[in-house]
């Protein structure tokens, strides 16, 4: 089981959860860097520094881009990620709150096809919920699940055409866990055919600005 690392919080806030990220690049699938909500208008040298030790480290750096559901302009959103590219060296991208139905489709299929000519050796997509198939066909990681674990326990449902994918091409973000029953959280995400996943056990309103537990148990 990969784990994809969403750290949202600033290096000079909690130097000690970058430093382990960093120590434990190699078992992450990415680590989203999100300095603000996406690049920012500045670059951050806290950032910068990280995003190269990761990438020094081994990791797969992913630049954070917002596409709330579709609504935003695709411009502005490119443009996000040559800042990503320019200031951070980023190997790609997280497209959060991703369109999920097939009206949002072909806008989504311009955007990444404008993010691989970029440069974007991957494009992970998230809409948080299964999408109509032709999203997951898009991108080389599409995000299937993000919710708290109470949800992901009493509420998930696998459509059939997940069952045709393999596992590494599938991830559930799950916040909320507790401690106790992280690695439960990864075996259950492995059994429901995801071959990645990030469960945190922080919660709303930002579960993403501490380490999975996760990875100190892969460090064992």
């Amino acid at each position: 089981m990969s784990l994809l690392i969403p750290l949202y919080v600033h290096p000079a806030e909690d130097p000690g959860a970058w430093h382990r990220l960093i120590t434990c690049a190699t078992r992450t699938y990415a680590v989203v860097l999100n300095p603000a909500n996406g690049p920012g208008e500045a670059p951050d040298p806290a950032f910068a520094t990280a995003a190269g030790a990761l990438r020094a480290a081994g990791a797969r750096v992913l630049g954070y881009l917002d596409m709330d559901y579709g609504v935003r302009d695709p411009a502005r959103i490119t443009e996000e990620l040559r800042r990503h590219q320019e200031w951070y060296a980023v190997d790609g991208c997280f497209l959060d709150q991703a369109p999920a139905d097939s009206r949002g489709l072909p806008g989504c299929r311009r955007l990444v096809r404008s993010a691989r000519g970029l440069g974007a050796s991957t494009v992970v997509l998230n809409p948080g919920v299964h999408p109509t198939p032709g999203y997951a066909r898009l991108a080389d990681l599409t995000v299937t699940f993000e919710g708290p674990w109470s949800s992901y326990v009493s509420d998930f449902s696998r459509p059939a055409w997940t069952e045709r994918l393999p596992a590494e091409r599938l991830c559930h973000l799950v916040h909320g866990v507790p401690e106790p029953l992280v690695p439960l959280a990864v075996r259950t995400a492995g059994e429901r055919g995801a071959g990645v996943c990030g469960p945190v056990t922080g919660d709303l309103p930002n579960p993403w600005s501490r380490l999975t537990p996760a990875l100190a148990e892969a460090d064992r």
